[in-house]
C-alpha cells in the first residue's frame, strides 16, 4: 500500500510538473507566468519528495530538509521578483 501512494505522490508531483508550463504559451503577462511556473514547480517538487520519503524512510533527514529548502527558496525568490519589478515599473 506503501508503495502504491509513494507512486501515487510521484505521478501528483509530475502532473504539476507539466501542469505549471501550459501558462507559458498564454497572453498574461511575464510575472503571471512566472508566478504560475514557479508554484506548480514548488508543489510538484514537494510531492514528488513525499513520495519519495514514503519509498525511502531511511532518508528523512535529507528529504524534510530538501521540502523546507524548496519552500523557503521559491518563497524569496518570488519577494525577490515581486520586488524587483515593482521597482522597474517606480524608476520609469
Amino acid at each position: 500500500m506503501i508503495t502504491y501512494l509513494s507512486y501515487f505522490c510521484i505521478g501528483v508531483g509530475l502532473i504539476f510538473w507539466f501542469w505549471g508550463t501550459f501558462p507559458l504559451v498564454g497572453d498574461r503577462s511575464v510575472l503571471y507566468k512566472l508566478h504560475s511556473l514557479s508554484v506548480a514547480d514548488t508543489l510538484g517538487s514537494m510531492s514528488i519528495i513525499c513520495g519519495l520519503l514514503l519509498k525511502i524512510p531511511s532518508e528523512w533527514p535529507l528529504l524534510i530538509l530538501a521540502i523546507l529548502s524548496l519552500a523557503i527558496w521559491n518563497t524569496v525568490l518570488g519577494y525577490v521578483l515581486a520586488y524587483c519589478s515593482s521597482s522597474e515599473d517606480n524608476q520609469q
